[in-house]
């Protein structure tokens, strides 16, 4: 992969990742976190040109329908689970 279009897929990945911590909904957003991560571990083997553009077409079209998502959960949004009320134990 070229070094632009490890930058590119790089900084898709970022944006995913960034959008998805914006679910207001727990669930959603440790679902969302864990398949954009699993998607990408399973995809950085591939070397065809072609495929890679055909996978960055798709993660941009998913990042799209996440920010809408993320939207639209936040215009509804509801009271916290209470496993996202805990505080984190200091180390």
């Amino acid at each position: 992969m070229a070094a632009s279009s490890r930058a590119r897929v790089l900084d898709l990945y970022r944006a995913m990742l960034r959008e998805s911590k914006r679910f207001s909904a727990y669930n959603y957003r440790t679902y969302a976190v864990r398949r954009i991560r699993d998607a990408f571990r399973e995809n950085k083997n591939v070397k065809d040109p072609v495929e890679i553009q055909a996978l960055v077409n798709k993660a941009k079209r998913d990042l799209e329908i996440i920010r809408r998502q993320v939207h639209i959960g936040q215009l509804y949004s509801t009271d916290k689970l209470i496993i996202e009320n805990q505080e984190m134990p200091r180390t």
